[in-house]
């Protein structure tokens, strides 16, 4: 495929509960549905976005939250990891707002994230 400006790029490191702070975010019937741990933060997949809390500076005070409704994504697609020397897996998003990759580390379900984005925006057309 062609090579793509990535807008976004994150990088999941491990499933976790999800974090009590979120609930405030969330609107009338959102619930959520996965959480995982970013180097500095956590990512929420709900039943209907993707919620990126981004801490920035060197004591991370300064919160940056990322929504990307799944309504947004135009086409996705999953790799799952390779070999000895290929363990990360990889979730590319294309949406109105650009691309978006998601790079998951050795030990996270990258079919998960194909049933969440699947069920979100099939069955809401």
């Amino acid at each position: 495929m062609a090579e793509v400006n990535t807008i976004l790029n994150w990088t999941l490191v491990s499933e976790c509960p999800i974090p009590d702070d979120i609930h405030p975010l969330l609107v009338d019937g959102e619930t959520p549905v996965a959480a995982y741990k970013t180097f500095r933060d956590t990512a929420v997949f709900t039943n209907l976005r993707l919620i990126v809390r981004d801490a920035q500076g060197l004591r991370g005070k300064k919160i940056e939250i990322y929504s990307l409704p799944y309504s947004s994504i135009n086409m996705w697609s999953s790799e799952n990891a390779g070999s000895f020397l290929d363990i990360n897996a990889e979730l590319e998003l294309w949406t109105r707002a650009g691309h978006i990759k998601v790079n998951l580390a050795k030990g996270i379900d990258i079919r998960k994230f194909d049933r969440i984005i699947g069920e979100a925006i099939l069955k809401n057309h």
